[in-house]
């Protein structure tokens, strides 16, 4: 089988630090080549694969804002749309765009749609759902207007976490500083439940950090940037819990995924998926305010982080994702 993976161009893949649908196309590339596939992965230049890479850029428009993004998008599709004949079946993680090439080529066009940014869009993926594949990353991240093949949670790579047993006593809020995610709701929960926390993750809103988030920061609440791979792992598996206090209904949210990985239980808003991704009492919280959240950091010695562990492992591992689209794609040819 014969297989492309078009990922975004906004960065690497898979990621340096932060691009969520970068990390998924890169498990989901590897994991398809071990299935036997020849798989050519379009990305950026800099992306790493033990398939083909195909690229129109060095790097994504996010490292080098020298560079135009709609260009880049434009440039990126188009080279594997025209290339479509070579493949057995296209595999689309970058939005809706590509569909409207979908018409234009006989290949079939399987979609991960990993949400939409708007309602605006859906019109677009309305216009080529009899001929088009769609697969959610959730049951709450579905449209009513649209067909689906299939749910297909994200997948990691067990490989790359680590379980810990005995935590430290710190909280953990880790991903993007946006008010979306919660930050500021992460570090009330904090100083509500007498508790350090520290704060991981890129700045994507920067008024946002600097009036909210920055005055804050003390002793006790503490913003450590970014994190590779490795401070990743033990930031989370030695955190007591992931604080996820999201104000969104947010599609999937890898972070949950990766605590649970690492036997760190989350403490999320009950919002989008949250009731998907965590066992409420069994592998953490799931609560509406940040008052229920401080009182929910009292009762962590009620989860088995062994539990976290299993569930996540069972439900959100790379191996698992992988032989469901292989299932999918074999659907999909058949």
């Amino acid at each position: 089988m014969k297989v492309a993976v078009l990922s975004p161009v906004a960065w690497r893949t898979p990621p340096r630090h932060y691009g969520p649908w970068e990390q998924i196309a890169s498990n989901i590339t590897e994991g398809i080549i071990k299935m036997g596939a020849e798989v050519t992965l379009f990305a950026t230049g800099d992306s790493i694969t033990a398939g083909k890479l195909d690229a129109i850029c060095e790097t994504g428009y996010e490292e080098d804002r020298t560079q135009d993004a709609k260009v880049l998008e434009c440039l990126h599709i188009s080279n594997l749309m025209e290339k479509a004949g070579q493949f057995d079946i296209i595999h689309n993680n970058f939005d809706f765009l590509p569909l409207t090439y979908s018409g234009l080529i006989k290949t079939p066009l399987l979609t991960t749609i990993h949400g939409f940014s708007s309602s605006k869009i859906i019109p677009v993926y309305k216009k080529y759902n009899s001929q088009g594949h769609y697969v959610s990353i959730s049951n709450a991240d579905r449209s009513p207007e649209l067909d689906y093949l299939a749910t297909v949670y994200n997948g990691l790579d067990t490989r790359d976490f680590q379980f810990y047993e005995q935590p430290d006593g710190y909280l953990l809020y880790f991903g993007r500083i946006h008010p979306d995610k919660g930050t500021a709701e992460a570090i009330d929960i904090a100083k509500k439940s007498k508790r350090k926390l520290l704060i991981g993750g890129i700045v994507q809103d920067t008024n946002y950090f600097k009036e909210k988030i920055e005055p804050l920061l003390c002793a006790d609440v503490e913003y450590i940037g970014h994190a590779g791979p490795d401070k990743r792992r033990e930031l989370l598996g030695r955190a007591c819990a992931l604080l996820h206090p999201i104000s969104f209904d947010e599609p999937f949210g890898l972070s949950v995924a990766e605590a649970m990985l690492c036997g760190t239980p989350v403490i999320a808003f009950n919002r989008g998926s949250m009731p998907e991704l965590i066992k409420n009492a069994q592998t953490g919280f799931l609560v509406n305010t940040v008052d229920e959240a401080a009182e929910a950091v009292g009762w962590l010695r009620q989860i088995s982080r062994a539990d976290c562990y299993d569930w996540a492992n069972s439900q959100f591992s790379s191996d698992k994702m992988v032989k469901d689209y292989w299932e999918l794609y074999n659907r999909v040819l058949n």
